[in-house]
């Protein structure tokens, strides 16, 4: 089970601390915690794979609660941030048996849950330990708190780009080998520190910041909410070596950078890892040259328990606009026919590896579509270099088909945000009546430039049917809770204001 990862810390070592001077949890303690809380939930009635879901912020209660909801069932955490009518779906789509909530707040998930799903509170008592509330009672008994490999410890939600949101069960196996693999790419050790900015409701920084982390020993810092203006002085308090964040957050840091010094703490990074969304070549050109260490792009999902490619650490070759090769996976390049395609022929990119999940639950149709001889097919557009190497093109239901023409989105991006104007740019099809779809882009600006300024650039660099025909001009691209861009969430909110 997936607590075995936490076996090589030292007992009195800091397992993990909450950013800021908050509370902290050495190894032995936390084990000790975990197992207590695991055996509290049984006696509360939950049984193995019983889901338990957790409306927590990040903090030393959403670790132990995630971790001993694992052990003792199957844990279900959700983004404290829902809506009433969301938190209702994913109690319900889960068929959650209890709710692990703050002992003060989150009354969207408390009314959510209502009568039917009992809650539990957490809190933290006059010791720094973690402790649940008063559950339901009236559950039958069962205490068996040694969950096998193969057994679900984990139950998340796709984004939900095309359809409702799939549910994707993950195992003990499934995330111990992910984490392992994450550590071992990244040559992480007892010494190394890691700032968690990515919220633990997601395989990110659930996976990548914190237990590939916690199975070598080392430290983790836990964010409770991600601050450009405080991330530097936490660099430097807690001593981290290193961060994995998506592209958004990259880019507010490099946004808040004053002159040309490089941020106090920087010197103290190993190395900056991205991942969950692509990185333009401009974006980790600019990031290595401020923060001084090297950016490493990564690629990621949840359906393999995070990780599937990353670029390595020096002094290995890290490729700008590649998410490097594959880490533990087999990855391939399926063409239309579900045939392997040759080197630098793009296709749909398919996984296989004992990270990756063995199907959606209780989704018969998405299954038989997203498996091909044993392969799981990522819905992402790219090809594999001579080396290896994986280049992401974008998704395939997200091509714009302009009069028969495949134009990928993300091509047109990289362009934009080469512009010394842009800081962001997300490109889009929209109805043409003409064409059947037409190029768009949402950006966000940096400096001066108008939307005709754009467009002749895009135009001296791209050919005619590729170049934006449309570009709106805002002050912030709309994205997922994760930090995720939806390009057709994207494309929606730009409708909306020509409406």
């Amino acid at each position: 089970m997936i607590t075995e990862l936490l076996e090589s810390g030292s007992p009195a070592k800091t397992a993990a601390v909450v950013a800021g001077g908050g509370p902290s949890i050495p190894y032995d303690q936390l084990r000790v915690q975990v197992e207590s809380l695991a055996e509290r939930l049984t006696e509360m009635g939950i049984r193995r794979g019983d889901r338990v879901a957790i409306a927590l912020p990040n903090g030393i209660e959403m670790l132990v609660s995630f971790l001993a909801a694992s052990v003792a069932g199957t844990a279900a955490p959700l983004n404290p941030a829902y809506k009433l009518d969301e938190f209702r779906f994913y109690l319900d789509d889960t068929r959650a048996r209890v709710l692990i909530v703050p002992s003060e707040g989150a009354a969207e998930a408390r009314a959510a849950a209502g009568e039917k799903v009992p809650i539990i509170e957490t809190r933290l008592d006059s010791t720094g330990a973690v402790q649940f509330g008063a559950g339901s009672s009236d559950l039958s008994t069962n205490l068996d708190v040694n969950p096998g490999p193969p057994e679900v410890a984990l139950v998340l939600h796709t984004s939900g780009t095309t359809s409702r949101p799939k549910r994707v069960p993950l195992s003990h196996e499934n995330l111990m080998i992910s984490a392992r693999r994450v550590a071992d790419t990244y040559g992480l050790s007892a010494s190394d520190v890691s700032l968690c900015v990515m919220p633990l409701f997601h395989v990110h920084g659930l996976v990548a910041s914190t237990l590939a982390t916690l199975s070598t020993g080392g430290t983790v810092v836990l964010v409770p909410r991600f601050s450009p203006l405080s991330f530097w002085s936490l660099v430097r308090d807690h001593r981290a070596t290193w961060y994995s964040a998506v592209p958004t957050i990259h880019q507010l840091l490099l946004s808040r950078r004053k002159g040309n010094a490089r941020p106090e703490g920087a010197e103290l990074l190993r190395f900056v890892r991205s991942c969950s969304s692509a990185l333009s070549p401009q974006t980790m050109t600019d990031m290595e040259t401020a923060f001084g260490a090297p950016v490493l792009e990564a690629y990621g999902m949840t359906e393999a328990a995070h990780q599937m490619a990353s670029n390595p650490l020096p002094p290995g070759t890290r490729k700008a606009g590649s998410v490097g090769p594959a880490t533990g996976v087999q990855i391939a390049i399926l063409n239309d026919s579900g045939d392997l395609s040759a080197p630098d022929t793009r296709g749909e990119v398919a996984i296989k590896g004992s990270s990756v999940f063995a199907g959606y639950e209780e989704n018969p149709e998405a299954n038989s579509v997203s498996f091909t001889n044993g392969w799981f097919r990522t819905g992402d557009e790219g090809f594999l270099d001579a080396e290896g190497y994986l280049t992401l093109v974008g998704r395939i239901k997200e091509l714009i088909n302009r009069g028969g023409e495949k134009i990928a989105p993300r091509e047109i991006d990289e362009i934009l945000t080469g512009h010394p104007a842009v800081a962001e740019a997300v490109t889009f099809g929209i109805a043409d009546p003409f064409y059947g779809e037409e190029v768009a882009a949402a950006v966000v600006l940096k400096g001066a430039a108008s939307e005709a300024d754009l467009i002749r650039y895009c135009g001296a660099l791209l050919a005619d049917f590729k170049c934006p025909k449309k570009i709106y001009l805002v002050d912030a691209i709309p994205r997922t809770a994760t930090g995720k861009i939806q390009r057709r969430i994207v494309a929606a909110e730009m409708a909306k204001l020509n409406n």
